[in-house]
Parts: structure tokens; C-alpha cells; sequence
């Protein structure tokens, strides 16, 4: 034990580290380092932005992704409060009225009684039913030329692809002008 000394060399930061602890300077850095320091953007409520390929927004002070089915989201959403009212939409019939209207159910009857009152009603309620009948027609149309160039093939447990005519060619152009003679004759009643 004769030998008292230190056999370990202090590296430079090590120093330094001591000196800092002495002088009381807890913060002060012993060692510099270097690497990717990203860079850090400053966003304010409302801003839109693209990071790692994502589409990013501020929305009542969070962060939030942007998708796709945001504008679905929102065509469903039935929020807390009527936007012409401020009333709550806590009843089953006014949330419904809601979903197809944008509106409670009490602010629903008094835009119908106003149209009432103004003599407008019947022919608010004639350009709704024209609206169905319109999107009817047009799915019905859609519909029909889909069925009409469908064929049936079918893939069997072999592999082989089979093609079954069931439908002539008289009876798809038999369908087709039935059905093009019903669209005529609604779209003749919508107007």
C-alpha cells in the first residue's frame, strides 16, 4: 500500500465536468456533439402541413391527421348543440332530422310551419319528392347497364373459366328496351 497513486488518466471533459461541479455551473456542457438535429417548424391553429407523408392540421390546439374520410366524418358527425338554436340534440327524432336536414327537429317544424304560413310548402315538398325520383332513375339506369353487359363466368375447381349464357341476346335487348320504356315514363312524372 505504499503506493498511493492515481494509475488513471482523466480524459479532457472529465476535467472539465469537475471544474463545472466546483464552480457550481451545473449547466454548462463538457462535450460537444454532432449528428441530425431536426428542425422544428412552429404551426398555428388552422395551418395544414405534409410530414412523412402525412397531411397534419391544428384543430383546438392538438395536432391531428388529415385522411381520407375527414369529409365523410364530418357529413356524419351530429354535433352537441343545433347550429341555428344552440339547443341540445339529445332526442332520437332530432338527431335524425339532423343527419338529413342539418337542423334539430323543433327548428325543422318551424322552417315547415314558415313554409306553411308563406304558401311555399307544397312546392317545397314537390321538389324533395322530384330529387327521390331523380337519384331513383339515375341508380335504376346505372343498375340496368351494369346487369345488362354482365356476363356469367365462373372459375371451376380445376381452373378452367366457364361462360354461361343463360340470357339470349333477344331477351337482354327485350329487357332493356322494358326498361328503358319504365326510366322514360318516370322521368316523365318527375317533371
Amino acid at each position: 500500500m505504499s503506493d498511493n497513486t492515481l494509475k488513471k488518466e482523466f480524459k479532457h471533459s472529465d476535467v472539465n465536468r469537475i471544474r463545472n461541479l466546483v464552480k457550481k455551473d451545473y449547466t454548462s456542457k463538457t462535450k460537444s456533439q454532432t449528428g441530425y438535429r431536426r428542425s422544428h417548424s412552429s404551426y398555428e391553429e388552422g395551418d395544414i402541413w405534409e410530414e412523412s407523408g402525412k397531411k397534419w392540421t391544428i384543430k383546438n390546439g392538438i395536432k391531428q391527421n388529415i385522411t381520407k374520410l375527414d369529409s365523410a366524418k364530418k357529413l356524419v358527425k351530429v354535433p352537441y348543440a343545433c347550429p341555428k338554436c344552440s339547443k341540445p340534440i339529445n332526442n332520437h327524432l332530432s338527431i335524425q332530422v339532423y343527419k338529413i336536414n342539418k337542423m334539430c327537429l323543433d327548428c325543422f317544424v318551424a322552417f315547415e310551419a314558415e313554409l306553411k304560413r308563406n304558401g311555399l310548402y307544397d312546392s317545397y315538398v314537390k321538389e324533395i319528392k322530384k330529387g327521390n325520383l331523380t337519384k331513383f332513375a339515375n341508380e335504376l339506369e346505372e343498375w340496368a347497364s351494369e346487369s345488362l353487359e354482365y356476363t356469367n363466368t365462373y372459375v371451376t375447381e380445376q381452373g378452367d373459366i366457364e361462360t354461361w349464357n343463360n340470357n339470349d341476346q333477344a331477351v337482354k335487348s327485350k329487357l332493356s328496351t322494358e326498361i328503358k320504356e319504365y326510366l322514360k315514363y318516370i322521368r316523365s312524372k318527375i317533371d
